[in-house]
């Protein structure tokens, strides 16, 4: 006959009443030092990332405040005597109140311009999900290739097929182009495959609904998460867009404010009393991104996180 040999669980041992007693818990990810270290490193590194992406509008806070000779007599992070009035009415003064054009430039370039795209790209990944026709795979495929694709290679073709259109130097040769943006077909696809399901869209049409109409009151209020990030995107995109009005561009009254600060900017070397304008331009500039993240943002983030899973 062969004896059974019984064994208590390794991490447990024996009290002097004969009870047990578990094992003290062990730390999950190592040493506690070794945790503790690796958080501080962590928590370092988003610091300096953070101010890396603050301090520069912390500059732009306290420059816009300063006078000209102001500039040469205080540091950068430094507060002078407060004239950021002085540089708001200066700004609006220049030129004939030049910058007022500009900023309704760029709210049309950017706001229409925005929606208008996002509705458009939301159209085409919806129909790319959930559509069957011939080529869908082919034409995903292509609009995949043109998300590689810089703006800034695109700039020339687009000039010239401009230039033969005889919209050069007009509203539509800048409005037009930003219309279409591969990456926002690309994130409206993947959201409709995870927001869209096919039975709904199955009992609209054998209600009798069209296509289009199952898109506009179906389809498009479950992906708007997902419409109002290509919204955000677009108009991030639009508002900092530089080159294409660049080369599209002659008349003042046409530029966004992007490229009359910038020929602002060209001047200040030999007319310092431009200084001051670039940066309280450059302030306000910053402020209408500001508002749309703040107040999108509860809507782009779940549209993020939605879109991301299929």
């Amino acid at each position: 006959m062969s004896a059974t040999v019984t064994t208590s669980p390794p991490l447990a041992t024996r009290g002097t009443s004969g009870r047990r007693r578990a094992a003290p818990d062990l730390p999950p990810y190592g040493p506690r030092g070794s945790r503790w270290t690796s958080r501080a490193a962590v928590h370092g590194v988003l610091l300096l990332a953070a101010l890396y992406s603050v301090l520069p509008l912390v500059w732009l806070v306290t420059s816009a405040t300063k006078s000209v000779g102001d500039f040469s007599a205080t540091s950068a992070f430094e507060l002078a005597d407060f004239n950021l009035w002085g540089n708001l009415r200066d700004l609006f003064a220049r030129e004939d109140g030049v910058f007022l054009h500009w900023i309704r430039n760029s709210l049309l370039y950017a706001g229409v311009g925005a929606v208008l795209g996002a509705l458009i790209c939301t159209a085409c990944g919806y129909a790319v999900a959930k559509l069957d026709f011939p080529g869908r795979r082919a034409l995903f495929a292509v609009t995949l290739a043109g998300v590689l694709v810089p703006p800034t290679a695109l700039a020339l073709p687009l000039y010239l097929l401009a230039s033969n259109l005889h919209l050069v130097n007009t509203f539509w040769a800048v409005f037009l182009p930003l219309l279409s943006n591969p990456f926002g077909v690309y994130l409206a696809r993947t959201f409709a495959d995870a927001a869209v399901p096919d039975e709904v869209l199955e009992a609209a049409r054998l209600d009798g609904a069209g296509e289009f109409r199952i898109f506009l009151t179906v389809a498009l209020p479950m992906m708007m998460p997902g419409f109002v990030t290509i919204v955000l995107f677009q108009f991030v995109s639009i508002w900092n867009n530089f080159f294409l009005p660049l080369v599209m561009l002659t008349d003042p009254e046409l530029f966004p404010m992007t490229l009359g600060i910038y020929q602002w900017n060209t001047r200040a070397p030999q007319f310092p009393d431009y200084n001051p304008l670039v940066i309280t331009g450059s302030l306000l500039a910053v402020v209408p991104l500001i508002i749309a993240f703040v107040v999108l943002q509860r809507q782009w983030r779940s549209g993020l996180a939605a879109g991301s899973v299929k």
